[in-house]
């Protein structure tokens, strides 16, 4: 019976109910089996998934989910669900006390512990009156369901058609639980007087069932049943198996201590790496916040300095043109003096003469001295304006940049400012003020001036657009003609640059993938076979595995990881065929999303990304230059 996910259903949601007994019996019968013969608990309507080993609160919550409130099921998997909760809940409700009750082994005597039992713990049921009803007799739901008190795990009915009575073997759990169960389960019997040791003095033809716990004698009996628990357990006594407890129960705690202890020491390790790269952290940020600082104070100082300097040169020169003139006063005096002693003797008119050479040429000196100072304060003057004028330069470059950049937006303002004063003024007209008039007409004109000014800016802004709509036509074009001058070349191998279908899914990782799984030759047909289906879906329009997200306020298109066809081709044939197909998807939804079909375009294969004009028109001409001289 198939019961996967693909079935399509041939009933109603209103029959779920009555279709559920049919598997349900198949449950109780054996024929599909819930719980294993090591104990584990599975789905067997899920035998596809990779989940098969289930807590019984689990597998009870993923049977009633299923046939609840799934909506991706159909009502044939409600109805088989269904059935497996009910069964659950009736026949492995003991189950869950398993879980819940870890029982510790009951006070055992000194005999009962040198005393061999079958292992794993077994029960001997003998005189079991076959009768009529012989179909229950072998029926192992039968004896659980007559036994479920003491939890058995399965029945098992020895039984010859030429006798008239049966014997059974039940088999319990292998823990301390099953151990108390069996126990019990032997009780019951020596309780009722039908023990081992009353079935051996029994002297009359009873019918009553007799059992007891397995133990040496029942496993070295010539009968079946020991043959059976030879063939299924082992003899063991319970010392043995405390002391196993023991040491496995020591070992995993050694084992736990060393790995915690290996884990203190790690998180030791952590601690002090992340405590010396914290103090590292804060000691370049000290360094960093060191460094700005001293950078702000060495900035300061300089300019401290330049101020400084420009501000003594400034004194220097005062204090210079002051001792000139000093020096010129004294000279002028002086030559006053000469000419008024012209009545002197001839002598003294030499002297008078000699002197007044001497004062001239003294007087030259110091003009050339003069002149020489005022040509070096000129050229002092002449650096702190240039300096001057070209921080005044960038800084009204700056400005004019950033006027330029809001002058469309100020402009639009001012219009709507100048707009709502109108508006303002219009209400105040009626007032018959001619002052009102006057500023009305002033702020027209100005509005009028505005949107002139706002016209020839959006007519700029429309004739740079057009421009860019025509520079980037023109690129197209020229992008289809190499597309279409490279066709050929790019068949042929694999140069660096050349032409890629975009939306083409690469044959290369089926064919690595089908190596693995196939023989050569059939490798080869598998890989074609398998590309050509995928590279058909596609071009399906009604497949589309993407959806949508919003980043940063951004919506983008992302592949859907959980895509059913995806999934399943990710889970059969591995991530490297899954990540042709998904880069694939991603080129046809970027360059061809409603054509759905493969678009040439110009790549460079060796950075693998979309290649420039630049760099084919370079290849190209690097192509033409080797077939020159291919031809010298």
């Amino acid at each position: 019976m198939d019961y996967s996910s693909e079935e399509e259903s041939d009933f109603s949601d209103s029959e779920i109910n009555d279709y559920a007994d049919k598997p349900y019996e198949q449950l109780r019968t054996g024929k599909l089996v819930v719980k294993t013969a090591n104990g584990i608990l599975r789905c067997p309507f899920c035998m596809g998934k990779k989940k098969q080993d289930y807590k019984y609160k689990d597998l009870l919550q993923h049977a009633s989910g299923v046939s609840k409130g799934s909506k991706n099921r159909n009502a044939r998997q409600k109805a088989n669900h269904l059935a497996l909760a009910k069964y659950l809940e009736n026949e492995l409700a003991s189950e869950a006390d398993q879980i819940r009750r870890p029982t510790p082994p009951a006070p055992i005597s000194r005999d009962s512990e040198k005393e061999l039992y079958v292992w794993p713990w077994m029960g001997v049921i003998v005189n079991i009156s076959v009768g009529e009803d012989r179909k229950s007799v072998s029926d192992s739901g039968y004896w659980r369901q007559k036994f479920a008190k003491y939890r058995p795990l399965d029945v098992y009915t020895f039984w010859n058609e030429k006798e008239s009575h049966a014997q059974a073997v039940v088999e319990f759990n292998n823990d301390w639980n099953g151990f108390v169960n069996a126990t019990d389960f032997e009780k019951l019997f020596e309780t009722n007087n039908h023990s081992k040791k009353n079935w051996k003095t029994k002297t009359n033809s009873s019918l009553e069932i007799y059992g007891w716990c397995a133990r040496a004698d029942d496993y070295n009996s010539n009968e079946p049943i020991g043959e059976f628990l030879r063939q299924r357990g082992k003899l063991r006594t319970v010392s043995d198996i405390v002391n196993e407890a023991t040491q496995s129960r020591n070992t995993v705690v050694e084992n736990l201590t060393h790995e915690i202890d290996l884990t203190n020491k790690n998180l030791d390790e952590l601690q002090y790496k992340y405590n010396e790269k914290t103090m590292s952290l804060s000691r370049m940020l000290e360094e960093k916040d060191q460094l700005h600082h001293a950078f702000v104070e060495e900035t300061r100082k300089t300019q401290r300095l330049a101020r400084d300097n420009v501000r003594r040169i400034l004194e220097e020169q005062e204090k210079l043109h002051q001792e000139l003139e000093t020096k010129k006063k004294k000279l002028d005096s002086w030559s006053k003096q000469l000419n008024k002693r012209e009545a002197l003797t001839e002598l003294e008119r030499q002297k008078h003469d000699e002197e007044k050479k001497k004062n001239d040429m003294r007087n030259n000196s110091l003009q050339l001295a003069s002149l020489e100072q005022r040509r070096a304060d000129e050229n002092v003057l002449r650096l702190v304006e240039e300096q001057k004028r070209e921080k005044e330069e960038a800084l009204s470059k700056i400005l004019q940049l950033e006027k330029q950049l809001d002058a469309k937006q100020k402009l639009e303002m001012e219009i709507q400012e100048l707009k709502g004063k109108l508006q303002v003024m219009k209400h105040l007209e009626d007032q018959d003020d001619v002052g009102v008039q006057q500023k009305m007409k002033e702020m027209d004109d100005d509005l009028n001036q505005k949107v002139e000014d706002l016209n020839d800016l959006q007519e700029l802004y429309r004739t740079l657009v057009a421009k860019e709509r025509e520079s980037n036509d023109e690129l197209q074009d020229a992008r289809k003609e190499l597309i279409t001058g490279l066709q050929d070349q790019s068949s042929n191998g694999r140069p660096n640059i050349g032409i890629k279908r975009m939306g083409d899914i690469d044959i290369k990782p089926f064919q690595n993938t089908c190596k693995q799984k196939f023989s050569p030759d059939e490798a080869m047909v598998q890989a074609s076979t398998l590309c050509s289906l995928w590279q058909d879906s596609l071009t399906d329009p009604n497949w589309h595995p993407f959806k949508v997200v919003t980043i940063d306020g951004d919506s983008q298109e992302n592949i859907d990881e959980d895509d059913e066809k995806l999934k399943g081709l990710k889970q059969e044939w591995g991530d490297e065929i899954y990540n042709a197909v998904v880069t694939a998807l991603k080129e046809m939804n970027e360059y061809n999303p409603s054509g759905r079909y493969s678009v040439p375009e110009l790549w460079n294969f060796k950075e693998g990304r979309k290649a420039t004009l630049k760099e084919v028109v370079s290849y190209i001409v690097k192509s033409i230059k080797s077939l020159k001289r291919k031809r010298t």
